[in-house]
């Protein structure tokens, strides 16, 4: 394994745990207000999303026509920023969606940096280290983020700031490397438009697009319902006990990430429907869960299977790009399907909660769809076969 992995995953561990210290500060801020309503966590995740949604064209291309390294680098710098108008007091809808802005920017190069320092051979499990570490990110964030929040906004807010910070200068430690690709005439969204129709001429990359586009809505939707099916179903009271509630989801992600490259390779790929089928059945089962630690074990079930499915699907995403439309312009297309696939399951289950669907419902109505979304994106998907033919852009 190339050591030049190590910064970046160092790197965007550190992205990461803000990234989630930042989300579970804003949760306790509506949590702290009787001004707020009940929507407003659905709606601030949402405005998140939309930054991934309406940038997808450029960010890509920025990524593989730009150092991937210093592209990590404007993007931290760019979350720091919306950390700090939160800390300002700016309409955290509005500061939010400056954090999305710097995600959207950093997704296509964090992940689309792992083919050039991985290769082939190392790119699964290079993604299992990234998502691992990513996950482990997350779990400390939500937990520390949301404790500190719940005693001090302002500290928690220019801790964040701090991290990014930190993240940004560890970034420049990983090499200066551009792997142009051929100049798009004509505007970027029309170039997006053929990178898409392109893209999808193969199972594979349909699979791999779909697939992640369906793990990240699913799981974006079943973090907004808990926060309102925790303290409904288990009495949790604050932010803190909805992360230590998620912990058990965050540690089978990690376990997952760690067991898949023995199990599912990149000539395997059709294998990855098979846990996804488990994650929705245990969604499923989690709904119909009443007491603390039948839900933990069910939510640890639920991020374990989570991770043994996306792991090889953004493997396989990552090498098709690389050898097609480039790994950064293939993450940000992935980019977009998953975050308007987000976009569009949070704001069904807001929409949802404003018409008084309980979260027991909706929970049950996830796990159902993401079982019949798998059957449908697993069709013509070939197993132990190598994609033979290229995708020609």
């Amino acid at each position: 394994m190339n050591k030049q992995i190590y910064p970046l995953l160092i790197a965007q561990f550190l992205s990461a745990f803000a990234d989630n210290a930042i989300l579970f500060t804003v949760i306790a801020m509506v949590m702290q207000s009787a001004q707020l309503p009940s929507w407003y966590v659905p709606a601030l995740q949402s405005v998140f999303l939309v930054a991934f949604v309406l940038l997808a064209p450029w960010v890509g291309g920025f990524a593989d026509n730009h150092p991937k390294s210093r592209v990590l680098i404007i993007a931290n710098l760019i979350k720091a920023a919306g950390a700090g108008l939160l800390l300002f007091n700016v309409e955290p809808l509005i500061a939010y969606c400056v954090v999305g802005v710097g995600a959207a920017l950093y997704s296509p190069a964090k992940y689309g940096i792992l083919p050039e320092l991985a290769g082939h051979e190392f790119l699964v499990k290079a993604n299992s280290w990234i998502e691992g570490s990513t996950i482990l990110a997350i779990l400390l964030g939500m937990i520390i983020g949301a404790r500190v929040a719940d005693y001090s906004i302002t500290w928690a807010l220019t801790g964040t700031i701090i991290i990014f910070t930190a993240s940004a200068l560890i970034t420049v430690a990983l090499p200066v490397r551009v792997l142009r690709h051929e100049h798009i005439p004509g505007s970027r969204i029309m170039a997006f438009q053929r990178q898409m129709a392109s893209f999808f001429t193969t199972p594979r990359s349909r699979f791999a697009i779909l697939g992640g586009s369906l793990f990240w809505a699913a799981a974006a939707t079943l973090r907004v319902i808990i926060v309102a099916w925790a303290p409904l179903v288990l009495l949790a009271k604050s932010a803190t006990e909805i992360a230590e509630l998620t912990l058990f989801l965050a540690i089978g992600i990690i376990a997952g990430s760690a067991l898949v490259p023995r199990m599912i390779s990149l000539e395997h790929l059709r294998r990855a429907r098979i846990p996804a089928y488990l994650m929705a059945a245990f969604v499923i089962v989690l709904s119909l869960t009443e007491s603390i630690w039948p839900a933990r074990f069910t939510l640890f079930f639920i991020g374990m299977m989570g991770g043994m499915f996306i792991v090889p699907v953004n493997a396989a995403l990552q090498e098709l790009g690389q050898q097609s439309i480039g790994s950064g312009s293939a993450v940000a297309l992935q980019g977009f399907f998953q975050n308007l696939a987000m976009l569009v399951a949070v704001g069904s289950y807001t929409f949802a909660s404003a018409h008084q669907v309980t979260p027991v419902l909706a929970m049950f109505m996830l796990g159902l769809l993401v079982f019949i979304t798998t059957f449908l994106i697993s069709l013509h998907l070939p197993d132990n076969q190598k994609e033979q033919r290229m995708i020609n852009y």
